[in-house]
């Protein structure tokens, strides 16, 4: 039994010898194929260190950014404006009008308790009425005392009388006159009217609320609405003392609210305030808008740039722009590397004029797209990048 098992483990050596040779036939192709993936990973640039790169976007650029000698912030500002009240003191009985009605000028907006007032106009009515009737029996016996002292009926001393009588009786009348404006200025005193066309921005007092000249009686307010005319609306900007020398009026300029983002406004400069604000140690200048828009209000906040020359009109339309540091020459074309991931994409643009630090671009790229700035040496289609965060 000992023997059987020791014949067992003997080795065959035909199967020795022929299972190398197997294994070299499929070890040359694994050769070749490692090789192939070596060479392609290569020609990928998967052993290729990513080069560091800064990158900028494609983005619409006004025309006005190469022209802008100044910038400066500041607020919309009503040049006219006004607190309505009365010159009298009275209960308020009646409000036409809320924030952000339209007013017209001389439109009444709101109404005092005038019940006395009017009483007094029509008794001054009635008492004018009494003195033209005077006036009239006076002038008759005035005229009939005129004839009869011609014809020497009367005594000098009666037609005196007469005529003392008629001088008085057209004395009451304008006395009585005198006294209906009066009670009508006083009725009038109860109207609170606008003084000019605008829009109303604040409501002061309410309905049976004490309306008075002075406001400093408890509970009383001075003014029952706030208005402005929208005509007269300008941006107040501050502009340093040192930078003084680089704007003047007439100055053409161009306006951005922060509340209408992506619309610029046309202006210019209407006065610089002869006064210089030492705290801050700047000098108030005034922006005219060249055409009032519904959508700008007063308070809104504004950026100001101070341009040296006006726009022309197809200035005024945005455009497509990169910096013109992304811009690679290759022979009679230009390119730009897009930024795809971690790598990047040569492409061809058509680019137009320069403005500023950027270049406009015609075709080839969108808004929005991110390019590597200032590529560096190497840099080729698919080359894989780091991006470096200023």
């Amino acid at each position: 039994m000992a023997g059987e098992d020791l014949s067992q483990l003997k080795i065959d050596k035909a199967k020795a010898a022929f299972q190398p040779r197997r294994k070299r036939q499929f070890l040359y192709p694994s050769l070749v194929l490692a090789v192939l993936l070596l060479v392609l990973f290569f020609l990928l640039g998967v052993f290729t260190p990513a080069k560091r790169v800064r990158v900028t976007t494609v983005t619409q650029v006004y025309p006005s950014s190469a022209l802008i000698v100044l910038n400066a912030s500041g607020y919309v500002v009503p040049q006219r404006k006004a607190a309505l009240a009365s010159k009298i003191t009275g209960r308020l009985v009646w409000l036409g009008v809320e924030e952000g009605s339209l007013v017209k000028k001389n439109q009444i907006v709101a109404r005092l308790e005038g019940q006395d007032a009017a009483a007094a106009q029509e008794q001054a009515m009635a008492n004018l009425e009494q003195a033209r009737v005077e006036l009239r029996d006076a002038a008759l016996a005035y005229n009939r005392h005129r004839e009869l002292l011609a014809k020497g009926v009367i005594a000098r001393a009666t037609y005196d009388t007469v005529l003392a009588r008629y001088e008085k009786a057209e004395a009451g009348v304008q006395a009585a006159e005198a006294a209906l404006t009066g009670a009508r200025v006083s009725l009038e005193y109860t109207l609170i009217r606008a003084p000019f066309a605008g829009v109303v921005l604040t409501k002061n007092a309410d309905i049976g609320d004490i309306i008075t000249p002075i406001g400093a009686a408890a509970e009383a307010k001075a003014a029952v609405v706030t208005i402005a005319d929208m005509e007269s609306l300008q941006v107040e900007a501050d502009v340093s003392e040192a930078n003084l020398g680089l704007v003047k009026v007439g100055q053409p300029c161009e306006i951005q609210l922060d509340a209408v983002p992506g619309e610029r406004f046309a202006g210019v400069i209407h006065m610089l305030v002869p006064t210089i604000d030492r705290t801050k140690a700047t000098v108030m200048v005034k922006v005219r808008f060249l055409a009032i828009d519904n959508r700008i209000l007063p308070q809104m906040s504004a950026k100001v740039a101070f341009l040296s020359r006006a726009l022309k009109p197809e200035e005024n339309r945005p455009r497509l722009a990169v910096n013109q540091g992304a811009v690679v020459k290759r022979g009679e074309k230009e390119t730009v590397f897009v930024v795809q991931g971690n790598r990047v994409h040569e492409q061809s643009i058509s680019v137009g004029i320069p403005m500023g630090e950027t270049i406009e671009v015609l075709e080839g790229v969108k808004a929005g797209d991110r390019v590597v700035l200032a590529p560096p040496p190497g840099l080729r289609d698919g080359s894989r990048i780091k991006v470096v965060e200023e």
